[in-house]
């Protein structure tokens, strides 16, 4: 005869055992750094995903994989706890009245995998945020302009921040009082020498951009980012970025 108490309680030591050993994995890992995964679109295209992961901020991403085409984005602050993640939005181009709004949701993580617990799509690491040297979220704080420098408050409402990884790079301009997504475009990034390369795979504002790749100087200085050379509209630029707390 079965005995349902020893059963139940068998049964309960086995949900708990494989919950710990979720948690347990989850926080081993880190989602630091970058991860795409791929999905088709109703007509049949090919849309690539790509979230950033930085020690406090992330960002989601879609765009055709042939083209480009900007589809949307969305991002903000994250937090993990046991295996939960809590996103507080900052941004959301489909749905902007998700700003200011908090959302949690159950996570796996191994070493080159990860996901939400009940959902089909999973993701692919493309870098654990090494080469380190530009990982994490900056915000622009500045700008030289006839040798002068002129601050901007980086606590204001209106936010240009941009979010990399060790390959990957991403600019978000919005504002979290009115919820208005001003832009974005990223693609991959390398740095050498003191030279900075963006190669552009999405830019909202214009999908001619994208395939295009742009040079720039940049150098550290007393933990601001400087990083000068000409914009995607040819004009000469000489921006400050300063880390996001």
């Amino acid at each position: 005869m079965l005995d349902l108490k020893r059963y139940s309680i068998a049964k309960l030591f086995h949900t708990l055992f494989f919950s710990l050993v979720i948690i347990l994995s989850v926080q081993a890992q880190s989602f630091v750094g970058a991860w795409e995964s791929f999905t088709t679109s109703d007509s049949g295209e090919k849309i690539k995903n790509i979230v950033v992961f930085t020690e406090s901020h992330q960002v989601l991403t879609s765009y055709t994989a042939d083209s480009g085409k900007f589809l949307m984005t969305n991002g903000g602050t994250w937090k993990l706890d046991g295996n939960v993640v809590t996103e507080k939005i900052e941004f959301d181009t489909k749905n902007p009245e998700r700003v200011g709004t908090q959302v949690s949701f159950e996570v796996f993580i191994n070493d080159s995998s990860m996901g939400i617990v009940g959902q089909d799509q999973k993701w692919t690491r493309i870098d654990d945020g090494t080469p380190g040297e530009l990982q994490g979220a900056w915000l622009m704080s500045g700008r030289k302009r006839n040798g002068e420098i002129q601050t901007r408050d980086t606590d204001r409402p209106r936010k240009t921040m941009k979010i990399l990884s060790g390959t990957r790079f991403q600019w978000i301009a919005y504002n979290t009082e009115t919820k208005e997504f001003k832009g974005t475009g990223g693609g991959t990034y390398t740095t050498a020498n003191g030279k900075y390369t963006e190669n552009i795979e999405f830019f909202s504002r214009d999908d001619t951009r994208v395939g295009a790749s742009l040079g720039f100087d940049f150098e550290l200085i007393d933990g601001s980012w400087h990083h000068s050379g000409l914009s995607s509209k040819g004009n000469p630029i000489h921006e400050i970025w300063s880390l996001r707390e």
